[in-house]
């Protein structure tokens, strides 16, 4: 079943440490959200082969999904599970290149090359700066009434964990398969209006999965940071869309495709998905190798001027390529924007 509980930590970071040993250490952040204190627990080791997380993080990170987090109070806010509240995806929600995940050690000799240094090396820098947030999302634990925190000893213990991806599991973790519920640590700067993005993956996580249950689809893929055998991904790309187009509403709306394959294909059956899920399916077209096409978005589908995502998916659905534009990026009327 989903995670129960899901939502984001917002407050201050008091302090960090990374464990060590074998035995499912984590990355532990105390934070200070309201009137309350959280440890936000942070898996660093896969309990299933290979061992290592999948990292990324983005030091300058541009989404829609920033609109509405400053907004929010220190503290826990509960998050739905649904596509525009606020809620992580990493297939649907388009926050990252999955490609650009790497695999680390959670801990190593030296310094600047496992997991534990990577993480310091951003929540250390907000715990010295009082102005600086912390969003972690994930799912709530507590508060443990009369018990306290097992790691930093306040009272009453209470936290999130789950800080990672939420879906495409396999084998016991499959229960805790969802959509729109993945985690991930969000810190501001409010000094540079700087957003720093952190998302982690287990290696054994599928990247295709179903829209409904979170669960790995058959027969489509080995899991790991980059496509294998059998997969669409970035065989066509999203590299263009006018969004705010000139003239009334209703605006006429484009998103330029790209093959990138060395074989011709063609477009009947393909989908595009917009920001709240509408799925606008596409008309034959052939798109010979290394050509680009321009599609006028139709109903159902739209693609707003206060920034939103589009998905392209092809005939069996699967997910090829993904982008996310800001209010900012949409502003001017007639603007082309490349992604």
């Amino acid at each position: 079943m989903p995670l129960r509980d899901y939502g984001v930590v917002v407050g201050q970071v008091v302090e960090a440490r990374a464990e060590g040993g074998t035995d499912s250490p984590h990355f532990q952040i105390r934070v200070h959200g309201g009137d309350t204190d959280f440890r936000v627990a942070v898996n660093v080791l896969s309990q299933q082969s290979p061992s290592e997380l999948l990292y990324v993080a983005d030091d300058h990170f541009q989404h829609p999904v920033l609109q509405g987090l400053s907004d929010l109070p220190d503290g826990f806010s509960a998050l739905q599970s649904e596509p525009g509240s606020g809620a992580l995806d990493f297939i649907r929600g388009n926050l990252f290149d999955r490609a650009a995940m790497r695999p680390l050690p959670a801990t190593a000799p030296g310094p600047d090359n496992d997991l534990a240094d990577a993480l310091h090396h951003y929540v250390d820098r907000a715990a010295v700066d009082p102005s600086a947030r912390l969003y972690a999302f994930g799912q709530r634990w507590g508060p443990e009434d009369g018990t306290p925190d097992k790691v930093f000893g306040f009272s009453p213990g209470n936290g999130v964990h789950d800080v990672h991806m939420n879906q495409g599991n396999s084998g016991r973790f499959k229960r805790d398969d969802g959509v729109w519920q993945d985690g991930g640590l969000l810190l501001y700067f409010p000094d540079h209006e700087q957003w720093v993005a952190v998302f982690l993956a287990f290696q054994s996580q599928a990247w295709h999965t179903d829209d409904e249950t979170g669960h790995t689809l058959p027969d489509v893929e080995i899991p790991g940071p980059t496509p294998g055998p059998g997969e669409p991904d970035h065989v066509v790309r999203i590299v263009a869309a006018l969004v705010n187009a000139t003239g009334p509403a209703p605006e006429r709306e484009t998103v330029t495709l790209l093959n990138t394959g060395v074989e011709a294909l063609d477009l009947d059956g393909w989908a595009l998905v917009d920001a709240l899920e509408r799925r606008m399916t596409l008309a034959p077209t052939p798109l010979p190798a290394g050509d680009a096409t321009r599609i006028q978005v139709e109903d159902p589908c739209r693609l707003g001027n206060r920034g939103g995502l589009l998905t392209l998916l092809d005939p069996a659905g699967l997910k090829v390529d993904g982008v996310a534009y800001t209010d900012v990026q949409a502003g001017e009327e007639g603007r082309t924007i490349v992604f």
